[in-house]
């Protein structure tokens, strides 16, 4: 016995309820008729992808650039999160959840013209396990993964050791986008610097760190997603990702018509975009809000006081007046736009004194120059970080500031970063992740996953690892709640802004949207001047 697909999407629709609707998240696409082919998009990005291999990477910008390239077995509506063909035209999950049996469609090939079968889905699976940490999100979403059988030319199973509930929105996502065989056997780092072949409706050109990423059409397309508006090659002849880190010269570049697309619009230049007329599109970030994760092996944050008395110092509505008017502040580690959300403020209440009083009692004094010493050393962390959020994290600043806690803030690069969080090497993490599922907890934080904590393991990851098991909506969602609770009040998480994406673009830009993970798909995308601008 399986259940259906529309006995899934039931249940996602239930776990929806109560969630935020995505707002303004596509742009004036004018009917499908009067879309033309040809033209550059010039796309500016904040910051540089580091590694453009889907199956590995973790940033957005990487994984906008990754989306393009690769297809996914299934897709997610972004309205309703309900999950709908693509490379699988069916699929079968056993009422365990523990198999899922995939039946794809006949006639898609990699760019490379090998065909894509049960046999490409399958080494693509065994690979993702094969790179081990290096497979940021893709190897979480994998994990458990018992084995993977081909049943036939087109038909593919995979067996996890326990119910999985995650599994099918995973296949939704460019994490697990199939790349072509002889890509799998390049290495890690020649994949990421663009050695890179998938089904999807580019392929990749050159790839310039700092610089520049382009990827060209690719001319036999003709499998797009279920959700898509067209059929057949992308619009465009080709997309150009521009490296812009400051937001000045991204603002004026799409003023000046240099870009046409701004994907990382900061809150300070809303008000003059809005003003020139620029249209843009916007969407609430599913997934883990923007938040600090402290390194638990590392003195003194290895204290529960002291990570509980960093939640209480934060007044968070303070952060309205900084960010963006699509934003608003954290009132739990996920967002309000993930499905099984629930709104857990109270443990995020703002409590200077219980903070004060919690320092003292742990020995963490205010000296005369207000800064809280023990044994002759500062309270005090260094927070290396590459997002454009400086506002926020300069008023968290403030705010412990007057606790008598010293953040250090050290502006970087995402390489740099990368490689201290690789190497586990910092004592504060600032990130989002974005995900359209509440399994994104136990990717983070599970001990034996990705653990941004670097902690043993706890009873916590038990209900990790329960809330992806549990086929039960609504036993679900009360273990995504107590897994949520409970990573709040251990300090393991500071929750303090949800995220939310606004990307603003030229006139002449048509069908740019969101997909369900808020990252742009541009397959659909035309440009209404295609060899002017």
């Amino acid at each position: 016995m399986s259940r259906s697909l529309a006995s899934l999407s039931l249940a996602v629709a239930l776990a929806l309820a109560g969630c935020d609707a995505p707002s303004g998240q596509q742009a004036n696409t004018g009917a499908a008729a009067q879309a033309q082919v040809g033209g550059v998009l010039r796309v500016a990005f904040d910051g540089d992808p580091n590694c453009i291999d889907p199956q590995q990477a973790g940033n957005n910008t990487a994984l906008n650039v990754g989306r393009q390239l690769v297809d996914s077995l299934t897709d997610q509506d972004p309205q309703s999160a309900e999950i709908v063909p693509w490379l699988a035209e069916r699929w079968e999950v056993s009422d365990d959840s523990r198999q899922f049996t995939f039946h794809l469609r006949e006639g898609v090939t990699f760019a490379d013209g090998s065909p894509l079968n049960a046999e490409a889905v399958k080494a693509n699976f065994e690979a993702i396990q094969a790179l081990g940490a290096r497979a940021q999100l893709a190897g979480t979403y994998l994990a458990g993964l018992e084995s993977v059988e081909v049943i036939g030319p087109l038909s593919v199973r995979a067996t996890f050791k326990q119910a999985n509930a995650q599994f099918l929105q995973a296949s939704s996502t460019m994490s697990l986008g199939l790349l072509s065989p002889a890509t799998l056997k390049h290495s890690a780092e020649e994949r990421c610097q663009g050695a890179l072949v998938g089904t999807g409706p580019f392929t990749v050109k050159s790839f310039e760190h700092n610089r520049l990423v382009r990827i060209d059409a690719r001319p036999d397309y003709n499998w797009p997603s279920s959700l898509a508006g067209h059929q057949g090659r992308a619009w465009l002849d080709a997309i150009e990702f521009h490296i812009l880190p400051e937001s000045g010269v991204r603002l004026g570049s799409l003023l000046s018509a240099q870009i046409d697309v701004n994907t990382s619009v900061p809150v300070q230049d809303e008000a003059v975009l809005e003003a020139q007329g620029v249209p843009s599109i916007n969407r609430p970030n599913p997934g883990i809000v923007f938040s600090l994760t402290p390194n638990v092996s590392r003195p003194p944050l290895d204290e529960l006081a002291v990570r509980q008395a960093l939640n209480k110092a934060i007044d968070r509505k303070q952060f309205q007046g900084v960010i963006s008017r699509y934003q608003k502040p954290a009132t739990s580690v996920l967002a309000s736009s993930t499905p099984y959300y629930q709104d857990l403020g109270s443990h995020l209440a703002y409590d200077p004194d219980g903070a004060g009083r919690l320092l003292d009692e742990a020995g963490w004094l205010k000296g005369a120059d207000g800064w809280r010493q023990r044994d002759g050393k500062r309270l005090g962390f260094t927070l290396d970080y590459w997002q454009a959020t400086t506002p926020v994290l300069e008023l968290v600043q403030q705010q412990l500031r007057k606790l008598g806690v010293e953040l250090r803030l050290n502006k970087s690069t995402i390489g740099q970063v990368s490689l201290q969080q690789t190497s586990l090497d910092y004592s504060l993490w600032f990130f989002n992740l974005t995900r359209a599922d509440p399994d994104v907890l136990r990717t983070v934080f599970l001990s034996s996953g990705r653990n941004v904590n670097v902690r043993g393991p706890l009873a916590l990851d038990q209900t990790l690892q329960d809330s992806a098991a549990s086929l039960d909506p609504g036993k679900r969602g009360a273990l995504i709640q107590q897994a949520s609770a409970a990573l709040l009040e251990q300090g393991h998480v500071i929750p303090l802004v949800e995220a939310a994406t606004v990307t603003a673009y030229r006139e002449v830009v048509r069908g740019l949207h969101y997909e369900a993970s808020t990252r742009l798909q541009f397959y659909d995308t035309w440009l209404a001047q295609p060899g002017g601008r």
